[in-house]
């Protein structure tokens, strides 16, 4: 296991940058998310510290090496790919064992080690079998067992879950997470769906255009988000943003929307009479059934999950979305109505985007 660290580390191509002089600090064990829409340079980023891609500007270290001019195969890491990228015309033991056989490790060792990573991950039953034989989640977890044989320094995931269905994805994600408590290498881990960040991840790094926008625990990124861009992308369904501007009388602070609607803030947010900002509201904080804010207005969609419902009712001529009960009564066209607290509320500036 490792530490890895990224020292204003640049990407260009020609005179196009991709990564933006990142600065990052993973600690020995942790299991950080690369999260970000298509295109923001998370897995440029993991082809970086793999070795795969080169870097421009900067240093990567993993334990206390600089790997800048190493190779993939110097570097001891294991990379876990959504194609999974498996030998069809080996087995599954064949597969897990391929790179220990390359690197001329005994024939006992590989056996062992294939045998202990197919036990973790239940593929005892599955060694003798070609990857055309197996289901799409097997075939992911010889690629994780593939990388678990070698003991690498640090683990990187490119979003290796995106080929599997909504129901095996949730499998594997408490398969990965279970692989990591049990044996607590460094893990990198790139997706584009911020819910596989939030259960997976110590730490959750969201990139936008090649910056870091904002890092830290999945709870702190929910709770405390930076920026609208971080707002907009963490939290699911996401959140509810409404222009405003700031009001209040008697030392209480307060937005205005545009259809003078006023919603009661939390008093630590500072703002000028007047200024304009952008109001975020998370759907699960707008509920009927508690004290706050009464907003309400025309029910224009029902969406039942089940055990909630999802409700987007019109507010200042935009939809909001609210969650509540799967058996609270809703009508499509009535009005709908719910209450959220003023700690809940949270408050951004129109210019810049920055949380007041």
């Amino acid at each position: 296991m490792a530490s890895v660290e990224l020292k204003q580390v640049r990407k260009a191509y020609g005179a196009f940058d991709v990564i933006h002089g990142v600065s990052l600090s993973i600690q020995d064990g942790e299991f950080i998310a690369l999260v970000g829409p298509s295109g923001c340079g998370k897995s440029t980023l993991l082809r970086m510290i793999a070795g795969l891609e080169e870097i421009t500007a900067g240093e990567i270290v993993i334990g206390n090496t600089v790997v800048n001019e190493l190779t993939p195969r110097e570097r001891n890491i294991a990379m876990v790919f959504q194609s999974y990228a498996l030998y069809p015309h080996m087995t599954v033991a064949e597969n897990m064992g391929f790179n220990l056989r390359l690197s001329g490790t005994p024939k006992a060792e590989i056996a062992e080690r294939v045998n202990e990573a197919a036990r973790m991950l239940d593929l005892l039953p599955l060694l003798d079998r070609k990857p055309a034989n197996l289901s799409g989640g097997q075939r992911q977890r010889v690629a994780m067992g593939r990388a678990i044989v070698r003991n690498p320094a640090v683990f990187l995931f490119d979003e290796p879950l995106s080929n599997l269905d909504a129901k095996l994805r949730v499998q594997m994600r408490s398969e990965i997470k279970t692989l990591h408590q049990k044996v607590g290498t460094t893990s990198i881990y790139v997706t584009h769906d911020q819910i596989e960040a939030m259960t997976l991840a110590d730490r959750i790094v969201v990139l936008n255009q090649g910056r870091v926008e904002q890092e830290g625990t999945p709870m702190e990124l929910y709770r405390r988000p930076a920026n609208l861009f971080v707002a907009a992308f963490i939290g699911s369904p996401a959140m509810n943003l409404l222009d405003g501007v700031a009001d209040g009388e008697d030392g209480e602070a307060a937005a205005r929307l545009s259809d003078g609607t006023s919603i009661k803030l939390d008093p630590r947010h500072k703002l000028k009479r007047g200024q304009p900002i952008k109001i975020g509201l998370r759907p699960e904080h707008l509920n009927p059934k508690q004290d706050g804010t009464k907003l309400s207005g025309r029910t224009l969609l029902i969406e039942p999950t089940g055990a909630q419902t999802h409700v987007v009712f019109d507010l200042a001529g935009q939809g909001v979305t609210a969650i509540v009960d799967g058996e609270y009564p809703v009508r499509y066209g009535a009005p709908f109505e719910a209450h959220i607290p003023a700690d809940q509320v949270h408050v951004f500036d129109s210019q810049s985007g920055v949380a007041l």
